[in-house]
């Protein structure tokens, strides 16, 4: 029997076969009969002959044990994958019935029914999941969706923020981490905290920005999916003039006539090349909304040595501290003695470095924009990470 599926289905059935690899590699629970164990057991293995004389030797309970297959499929309480795997065993299970027995019809349309079911379910989980990358993969942009269902009553959308837009006018250190901690979810941004001239209202406050008051402004930031807001997710559609009107209002900078072929420079993964633009005089944002505010730069380097076939990565502290405050990173990510667990793989669980880059700096997979000081070289100056030591494996 041959199913047509749609491109999200086809993409849930695709996850659910990785799933299924991974689950198929476990053992049998052992409450399971024994020619479901062996039933299974020949089928990851591939032993054909096996399995062939396995059915034809117990055409009296397959009808039994299809059936209880399902019933498990169906249990409330077990994960998609699971569930995808015990309904493409009793699939094969009812097919062998059917060939050798002339039985298993009924079962086949049965499970086929319930595959499609559940490949159409999960296609719209994924679907929802998937419903804001493309305004989020966006240069930092993320979607305020924590209140959905409300907005939805209100008849609103999500709100849509771009911390691309909004870097451009203020230094990451105004907000974080006086106003906001700089980690997604920790926040709870309510509408309250808001008009309480809290969060975003310490400068939409009618004064620095629009209000958060005025009712006729609410579709300035609730825009998420709309086509209003493909300005602030496609690099074709940015609004030199307005983000350099908003600029002069607040004492910030931006000299459009300076970029690039007049587009701004993002690299092959779609990040901002800020120091670029820095480097280039195109911005300069405001360091604080407080005046003598006065910004603690540290000067120095931190070399840490590459124990892979890259080069080693030279970390500049006047870079990083020229944009964040000391204690964005110190001592919640980073502690001050140079003995930090520093890896790619948990950089890509968004510890360490990941805690910013591929977010809303340039992703960490960019390996030779870090990975660019050559092995052997001494650096005048540099400290040395000396990196927490190995256990050794009993």
């Amino acid at each position: 029997m041959h199913m047509r599926f749609s491109a999200p289905t086809k993409c849930a059935f695709s996850c659910c076969l990785v799933l299924l690899i991974s689950i198929f590699t476990t053992t049998c629970n052992a409450d399971e009969s024994e020619f479901r164990t062996n039933f299974i057991n020949n089928y990851k293995t591939f032993q054909f002959k096996a399995q062939e004389n396995l059915i034809l030797k117990s055409g009296d309970i397959m009808a039994d044990e299809i059936f209880s297959l399902i019933i498990d499929a169906m249990d409330d309480d077990i994960s998609i994958g699971r569930r995808m795997f015990l309904l493409d065993a009793a699939s094969a299970m009812a097919s062998g019935y059917q060939h050798y027995h002339g039985g298993g019809k009924k079962f086949i349309r049965k499970i086929d029914k319930l595959i499609k079911k559940e490949l159409e379910k999960e296609a719209a989980r994924t679907a929802e999941l998937m419903k804001w990358k493309k305004e989020e993969r966006f240069l930092g942009n993320f979607v305020m969706k924590t209140h959905e269902a409300e907005l939805e009553e209100a008849g609103l959308a999500p709100v849509i923020y771009p911390h691309w837009v909004h870097r451009i006018w203020y230094d990451c250190s105004v907000c974080h981490q006086d106003i906001f901690i700089m980690k997604r979810w920790r926040n709870e941004i309510t509408k309250e905290k808001i008009q309480a001239g809290e969060q975003c209202g310490v400068c939409h406050n009618g004064t620095i920005a629009f209000g958060a008051n005025n009712k006729e402004d609410c579709d300035r930031c609730h825009i998420a999916g709309k086509p209003e807001a493909e300005r602030l997710h496609n690099a074709d559609q940015v609004d030199n003039k307005h983000i350099a009107e908003i600029a002069k209002q607040v004492g910030a900078e931006w000299n459009a006539d300076k970029l690039p072929d007049g587009r701004i420079p993002v690299d092959e993964y779609g990040f901002i090349d800020w120091l670029t633009l820095k480097e280039k005089g195109i911005f300069k944002p405001i360091e604080s909304l407080k005046e003598g505010y006065k910004q603690e730069i540290r000067d120095n380097q931190i070399l840490f040595v590459s124990k892979s076939k890259l080069e080693n990565v030279l970390f500049s502290h006047n870079v990083h501290s020229s944009w964040i405050k000391c204690k964005s990173c110190h001592p919640a990510i980073f502690a001050d003695n140079l003995k930090n667990k520093v890896k790619m793989v948990r950089m890509s669980k968004g510890e360490n470095c990941g805690y910013c880059h591929g977010k809303v700096s340039f992703t960490f997979a960019d390996c030779k924009r870090c990975h660019s000081q050559k092995k052997g070289v001494e650096v005048e100056g540099a400290l040395a990470h000396i990196g927490q030591p190995r256990k050794k494996k009993k």
